[in-house]
């Protein structure tokens, strides 16, 4: 599915991106993850509505986001962060939480603080949300219960997570949501090149994460739980996948959809005119990015409603 033109204020937005990207400052420090890796943030705010609560794991540390009235019991998110492997949890993730809680009608929410590169190459952060998935399962989730959503490398890092789970003939989950998932480290698609001039975050430089990062290590980039475009989708559940079409990794998204399809993978491949990657991060406040959430909220309804007609 391909959305209309872009909104005005989305095109706003992409504008705006693309002039602090470029500048020679702060640009390259945006592009190449150092900006995002050196932010210092104040402890987030947990509104009064939620409680949040630190678990602390053998290597890392999580965030359980769930409601103090009323909380959804019959599934629980688990959200794989972005920042291209190189960049810690940040605040914006547990504002993501709160949103994936709306949207599915009150659902918990597990957020794990990964190890990241380059003090913790591959394969840290999915050893790491493998330990998380487990927790899960530890605490009572059947696997189609579970669902797994990320964004950016968390997307990636969410279809290798369940590759490993297959291989490993552990419990499936009960859906995928990966938004501007980044699938493919060797950057062979189409879209690096005709996206190039176009993106307005990654764009006009391959000095930049998606480019030089120290993720993958001494590990071949094809390895299909570095780079999930190369691996085997059969037996995966439902996929949601959000991109937008000015993104360099565009094709990441669409490469992936298709070999899922082929391989017989139920996908939702929702390309969002004019947008940026991870646009979702505007909120709810441009039109697309809150129809965005929107369909996350509809993708949970239907994995709901497939779970009630096969029990």
């Amino acid at each position: 599915m391909i959305e209309s033109e872009a909104s005005v204020k989305g095109r706003v937005i992409a504008d705006l991106l693309s002039h602090l990207t470029n500048d020679l400052q702060i640009g390259k420090k945006i592009k190449s993850g150092e900006l995002r890796k050196r932010m210092k943030e104040p402890p987030w705010i947990v509104p009064d509505c939620f409680n949040m609560t630190h678990i602390e794991m053998e290597n890392f540390s999580m965030k359980l986001l769930s409601l103090k009235e009323n909380p959804n019991q019959d599934h629980v998110i688990l959200q794989l962060h972005g920042g291209g492997y190189m960049g810690a949890v940040r605040n914006a993730y547990y504002v993501f939480a709160g949103l994936y809680n709306e949207v599915s009608r009150g659902c918990n929410v597990l957020t794990p603080d990964y190890r990241v590169a380059p003090e913790h190459p591959y394969p840290a952060a999915l050893e790491d949300a493998v330990a998380s998935y487990q927790w899960l399962l530890d605490k009572g989730y059947y696997g189609e219960q579970i669902i797994v959503a990320g964004d950016s490398a968390g997307g990636g890092l969410a279809m290798a997570l369940c590759m490993y789970l297959k291989d490993h003939h552990m419990p499936m989950p009960g859906g995928v949501v990966a938004m501007s998932p980044w699938t493919d480290l060797t950057a062979s698609g189409e879209s690096y090149e005709t996206n190039y001039e176009r993106d307005p975050l990654f764009g006009n430089t391959k000095d930049s994460l998606i480019y030089v990062n120290d993720y993958a290590g001494d590990h071949d980039k094809m390895d299909c739980y570095i780079s999930p475009l190369f691996g085997d989708f059969r037996g995966f559940p439902p996929m949601l996948i959000q991109v937008g079409s000015l993104e360099m990794l565009l094709s990441d998204s669409v490469s992936v959809a298709a070999k899922a399809r082929e391989q017989g993978i139920r996908v939702r491949l929702s390309i969002y005119e004019g947008m940026f990657h991870v646009f979702q991060m505007a909120y709810l406040n441009i039109p697309e990015s809150k129809k965005a959430w929107a369909e996350v909220g509809k993708f949970i309804d239907v994995i709901r409603k497939d779970e009630r007609i096969s029990s």
